[in-house]
């Protein structure tokens, strides 16, 4: 691959902001009461949608960490079709999946009427705020062709 000009490392004070972004976005999903590692898993989602394995591997690990079973980080690109996810879990990934597709989709009516339905707005307001900070990152890491080597 071409070296890339690395975004965060040749715009500290911009990164810092972006950083600044995650932990704001982080004190959202803890006050809305979403479990931190189904909150990786939504980070992992995305990720596997915008094909970024920086962040794939990051959000695989940190889920792992947080005591994620294998078996869901496993179904995760397939979760519609399994028992793994539970209701408000299954509204948080589709409203998730919709913000990564909103150039297709913008969003459908009946995707944010079904997250209305199970999720308050507290944790509407979390999961939308986790899927834009996380397209940035994962904008952020594959413009700049962050290197995913393999580990020893």
């Amino acid at each position: 691959m071409n070296e890339r000009i690395n975004l965060g490392k040749n715009a500290p004070h911009m990164y810092d902001k972006l950083i600044s972004l995650k932990h704001d976005m982080q004190a959202l999903i803890k006050d809305a009461n979403i479990n931190e590692g189904f909150s990786h898993l939504l980070l992992l989602r995305a990720s596997q949608i915008n094909g970024c394995a920086f962040c794939v591997r990051l959000h695989t690990k940190d889920a792992l960490d947080t005591n994620e079973s294998i078996e869901r980080i496993s179904v995760l690109p397939a979760w519609r079709e399994t028992a793994y996810f539970d209701e408000k879990e299954r509204a948080s990934l589709q409203l998730v999946e919709s913000i990564c597709y909103i150039r297709d989709s913008h969003i459908p009516d009946d995707v944010y009427e079904r997250a209305k339905k199970v999720l308050n707005e507290k944790e509407i307001l979390a999961v939308q705020w986790l899927a834009l900070v996380i397209n940035a990152l994962n904008i952020l890491a594959i413009s700049s062709r962050l290197e995913v080597k393999k580990e020893e």
